[in-house]
């Protein structure tokens, strides 16, 4: 915990710097959900294709999954979904007129989630 997933379009590749959001992000996820550091892990996952609606071209999108154990408030998962959100701007430069479409969810983890480090 926490779960991190970003999904981004590979029209980005060149525009995203990473590293530097993931650990923005875990810092602003520890002082905002109380998470541990070590804790904090995440995976990119690059898409292929992206479609906004009829348009095949000039879109780029990033979508940010944050999954916590419960017990976090409306107010703390709001304020993390924001600032991810914030940071992704900071992080994020498409070029070449690129429409980029963000969003942020955070979740609260299903009670059977177990995690172990082999």
């Amino acid at each position: 915990m926490p779960q991190i997933t970003v999904d981004y379009s590979a029209r980005l590749a060149e525009d995203f710097d990473r590293p530097g959001f993931a650990t923005a992000l875990h810092a602003a996820t520890v002082e905002i959900a109380a998470a541990k550091p070590p804790a904090c892990k995440t995976q990119f996952r690059r898409t292929e294709d992206t479609v906004v609606g009829p348009d095949t071209e000039g879109h780029a999108v990033v979508s940010i999954s944050i999954g916590l154990l419960a017990g976090r408030t409306e107010e703390t998962r709001a304020r993390l979904a924001e600032t991810a959100l914030e940071l992704l701007r900071q992080y994020v430069k498409p070029a070449g007129g690129l429409a980029l479409h963000v969003s942020a969810e955070v979740r609260d983890l299903d009670p059977s989630y177990r995690t172990v480090d082999a």
